[in-house]
């Protein structure tokens, strides 16, 4: 008989095995899967990106755009200012013109309309158009300070009605020669060159943020002639010749602000403080807004919402206020609201974001935006 050696218990070692060549695996995973993984994802990006670079061409843009937030495009376009820094009230120079501005001959006719309108309303004891006394923008110019390049502005306007107004604002309406008044006078290649007659409304918009952080957004009355319905800033307040000018003097647009906080929200003077962010021209309405941010000092949502239960001056030109947390994130989920996006008033979204850089600096503000905009 021929003795065999005792050998090893080949189960026990393919059970030892398996277990260190487990446990290798999990290490190799901890110590090289996630770099391989982000090694892999750069590689597929930077060829991606190379691709598509060779796919493209030169190209050129417009240097003036009106301003947008993902899907959300608006006709507003900043003029002056960034929103960080505000625009002294010193810094601003206005020059009242002596003569009126005056419609086309082929426009003159739209003008007599709306007069006829209006003389026809009084008769029937119906509520008539009243022809406020307004402002036209003549021209609007920017320069920088020689030493510390501030900004200095200086806007030069022109008397007009608030008929001209409406009559200007049939910009697609078709003139005797087939044209319309914004394909004869308008550029859209220069959108700052446009007669005056065109540049008949001249309007503060103000972001009015409580002293709890809540941003106060409004939304326009349907009785109200211009934009009924659409969600708005928390004051706007058109230029008046009438109320805005003592005697021949310039108005001035940090009084044509406080008069909207006081006739809007019923806020006096000293119950906030009020910065000069920007100057904005909706390029599509051709209407020129002062934006302006306001903080309230002591006054809460609630209590901003029991001075208002108290009596409003014009509390007809609103129907509903919306309270929405001033914070970057908020504030911008609310303006990209399924609901929302395509009920702004032009002007409205760009002052809320000038708003938010004004306080919060730019580029929190934009990650906010982004991520808001990625979550859609």
């Amino acid at each position: 008989m021929i003795d065999i050696p005792n050998l090893p218990d080949m189960g026990g070692i393919d059970v030892a095995n398996g277990v260190v060549g487990a446990v290798l695996g999990m290490l190799f995973a901890v110590l090289f899967q996630q770099p391989l993984q982000n090694a892999w994802y750069r590689m597929r990006t930077r060829s991606t990106s190379a691709v598509r670079s060779l796919r493209r061409q030169e190209e050129s843009g417009p240097v003036w755009r009106s301003f947008s937030m993902g899907p959300l495009h608006t006709s507003a376009l900043i003029v002056e200012g960034d929103g960080e820094s505000s625009i002294p009230a010193d810094a601003v120079y206005i020059q009242v013109l002596d003569e009126e501005v005056e419609l086309p001959a082929d426009m003159v006719g739209w003008r007599d309309e709306i007069e006829a309108q209006s003389a026809r309303l009084r008769a029937e004891g119906r509520t008539p158009l009243w022809n406020g006394p307004r402002y036209a923008v003549e021209s609007f110019d920017v320069s920088r300070t020689a030493l510390d390049e501030q900004p200095e502005v200086h806007l030069r306007l022109r008397p007009t009605d608030y008929y001209t107004f409406l009559a200007a604002q049939q910009l697609d309406r078709r003139l005797p020669d087939g044209t319309t008044p914004r394909t004869r006078y308008l550029d859209p290649d220069n959108p700052l060159r446009a007669p005056a007659f065109l540049h008949c409304s001249f309007a503060v918009n103000v972001a009015v943020v409580t002293a709890d952080d809540m941003l106060v957004v409004s939304q326009r009355s349907d009785r109200v002639r211009m934009a009924p319905g659409v969600w708005n800033s928390s004051v706007n307040e058109g230029m008046s010749r009438h109320i805005d000018s003592s005697g021949r003097s310039a108005p001035d647009l940090h009084a044509v602000a406080r008069r909207g906080m006081r006739e809007e929200l019923s806020i006096e003077p000293h119950e906030y403080t009020l910065e000069l962010l920007a100057f904005v021209l909706d390029i599509d309405k051709r209407h020129w807004s002062a934006h302006f941010y306001a903080r309230l000092k002591d006054l809460t949502q609630d209590g901003l919402q029991a001075r208002m239960s108290r009596g409003v001056a014009d509390r007809w030109e609103h129907q509903t206020i919306d309270y929405v947390p001033f914070r970057p994130a908020a504030v911008a989920r609310y303006m990209l609201r399924a609901d929302r996006i395509h009920r702004w008033a032009p002007l409205a979204p760009a002052l809320f974001h000038l708003a938010l850089v004004h306080v919060y600096s730019r580029t929190p503000v934009e990650r906010a935006e982004a991520q808001a905009i990625r979550r859609l």
